[in-house]
This record gives structure tokens, C-alpha cells and sequence, in this order.
């Protein structure tokens, strides 16, 4: 766990800002709770070994020219860089993850104190996978890439 979360924290931010917080889910009796109250809609979320509650907040980015009035759009990008750094961690280390936005924030955030300002984009179930599924089919770079 502390490799995946090490390899979020070296992720570049705006202005260092470095306002991403991880709450970590690996108690079995907070599990069954977050479980009880919904919190998940996925069984495999609730299931996996370990849950990485993704937060980041906003207020932290510094007011100046260089900074549009809505600092949460850092945050959002700034976590993104961040979990991404940690899943590609994982990927290294045999672990398999998935990003998961369909949860209930305002649940999470009560179970877990989290503060109100913080925004939960979105949770990173970790474990062994069950099975090594086929890589998913990716564009060509020439279906990607414009050039000028």
C-alpha cells in the first residue's frame, strides 16, 4: 500500500499544491458499514482487500493571475495525475484496480469524517485479480494524434 500511495505522492500538482488526501478502507467493520449504508453499488468494490477513498481539496489552491476562479478543476485534474501515477504502481506490482465514480460521496463522507470541502471524484478498489483478463483493444496513435 505504501509503494501505490508513494508513487501518487511524487505526481506532479498546480502550483505544489499537492492537495490530494487518501483515506484508506481495509477495516473490515468500516467495510460492512460503507456496505450497509450503500456507499458502493459494486459487490467488487465492497469485496476488494483494500479501498483508496481519492480526495482532494479545493480551497488549498492559492489565489493568483495565473489561477482560473474555479480551483476545483485543479484539484479534479491534479488528483487524476496522482491516482493515475498509483494505479500504474499497482499494474507493476501485480495488483489489479479500477476507477470507480458511481458512489454516494455524502455517505462516504459521513462514515469516514471526511470533511465537507474535500471532493471524492472518485474510490480505487485494490487486490489480486481473479483472473487475467485480456488487454482491452486500444487506437492506433494515427487515430489519436493531429498534427499541424
Amino acid at each position: 500500500m505504501n509503494e501505490l500511495l508513494d508513487a501518487a505522492r511524487k505526481a506532479p500538482s498546480a502550483k505544489n499544491t499537492q492537495s490530494h488526501k487518501y483515506f484508506i478502507v481495509n477495516n473490515k467493520e468500516i467495510k460492512d458499514k460503507l456496505r450497509e449504508h450503500g456507499a458502493f453499488k459494486q459487490d467488487f468494490v465492497n469485496d476488494a482487500p483494500l479501498i483508496i477513498i481519492c480526495c482532494a481539496d479545493p480551497s488549498q489552491y492559492p489565489k493568483s493571475a495565473d489561477v482560473d476562479e474555479s480551483p476545483i478543476n485543479y484539484a479534479y485534474i491534479d488528483l487524476s495525475i496522482a491516482a493515475s501515477f498509483l494505479v500504474l504502481r499497482a499494474t507493476e506490482l501485480g495488483l489489479g484496480t479500477v476507477f470507480v465514480a458511481w458512489i454516494y460521496r455524502d455517505k462516504i463522507k459521513e462514515i469516514l469524517n471526511i470533511p465537507k470541502n474535500y471532493i471524492i471524484p472518485f474510490v480505487i478498489p485494490v487486490g489480486y485479480p481473479a483472473e487475467n483478463p485480456a488487454p482491452k483493444p486500444r487506437k492506433n496513435l494515427d487515430e489519436i494524434i493531429l498534427m499541424h
